[in-house]
């Protein structure tokens, strides 16, 4: 399984230059005038502060997922973990981040990468969902 480290959002903000004109992902336009202001990262990334945490991704279990090592995904704790969201899970007391297959009363933790198997869980093992991963942070 992914080791994962756990962040916690804090109340230091994380300003970036923030221009106020657009970019066109279409078709070019004119330039606008550049007037910069500030943005927190936080106030795009996060919908509920208290239920909200940052974790780093160790592995490579999730690279079809866009999920690659050394990425930070933002994770909320109030989002429903229902079939088809990726999760961090807790499996006997070990993190890991898996996409969640629950159908037909079968759950399993399902990997983004054909060289590591699917974790099918048994009657005698822990899970436990800690949270909904909302967004990937990494490097292009």
């Amino acid at each position: 399984m992914n080791n994962i480290q756990i962040f916690e959002i804090t109340k230091k903000r994380i300003y970036l230059s923030n221009p106020s004109s657009k970019v066109a992902a279409g078709f070019p336009s004119p330039a606008a005038e550049y007037e910069e202001n500030t943005l927190d990262i936080n106030d795009i990334v996060v919908t509920n502060p208290i239920s909200t945490f940052y974790v780093k991704v160790k592995g490579d279990s999730m690279i079809d997922a866009n999920i690659n090592d050394g990425d930070i995904l933002v994770v909320d704790r109030s989002i429903e973990a229902i079939h088809g969201k990726v999760v961090i899970a807790v499996v006997d007391g070990e993190f890991t981040v898996k996409r969640l297959y629950h159908k037909d009363g079968v759950i399993k933790l399902i990997p983004e990468n054909i060289q590591y198997p699917e974790i099918i869980l048994k009657n005698e093992q822990e899970l436990n969902i800690w949270g909904v991963v909302s967004y990937i942070i990494h490097k292009v």
